[in-house]
């Protein structure tokens, strides 16, 4: 699936933040997280990436929600509050492209609203591409970018894990 600028890397961003999650060390993997999807000459540093990994549980219930509305409403708070406002840029000698918050806000106000708009063009297009691991246990999120659209595991780890136990449960006998 093709996605624009926000619906791909700012929603892989979010994804890959709501990965991160509340574990030790999460701050640091923050700090090197946001510059592999979010360009941007300011680092991150230890009170930005907490405020971040704030936001991230913030968009964390966005994924897998088979309820639209909800899913859209949860959107659309997000989106209220990284006080998003588009506009187009030429910075940098780039062609003309869409922001959503101005390159002289801070990180913290620019990856909301990174993260947010990209969430908003992947529930624009097709909610069902923002999903959850089905392995039992696995709290992993995802952007599908399958050309079918029917992934459902983080990983072949997981779908395989996964595959095997049904497959073990029929009682089929392995050689």
């Amino acid at each position: 699936m093709h996605f624009n600028p926000y619906g791909g890397p700012a929603a892989e961003l979010a994804a890959a933040l709501v990965n991160v999650g509340p574990a030790t060390g999460g701050h640091e993997r923050v700090r090197r997280l946001v510059p592999l999807y979010h360009r941007s000459p300011e680092p991150v540093t230890a009170d930005a990436a907490r405020l971040i990994l704030a936001w991230a549980g913030r968009l964390a219930p966005v994924f897998g929600d088979p309820d639209l509305d909800r899913q859209v409403g949860t959107v659309n708070g997000l989106l209220a509050d990284s006080a998003s406002r588009p506009y187009i840029s030429r910075h940098d000698g780039l062609e003309p492209h869409i922001h959503y918050a101005h390159e002289r806000d801070g990180i913290v106000t620019r990856v909301r609203a990174f993260t947010a708009a990209g969430l908003a063009h992947v529930v624009c297009q097709d909610p069902a591409r923002l999903g959850r691991c089905d392995n039992e246990g696995c709290a992993v999120v995802y952007v599908d970018t399958s050309r079918n659209g029917r992934r459902r595991f983080c990983s072949t780890r997981c779908a395989t894990r996964v595959h095997v136990a049904d497959h073990r449960s029929r009682g089929a006998r392995v050689v």
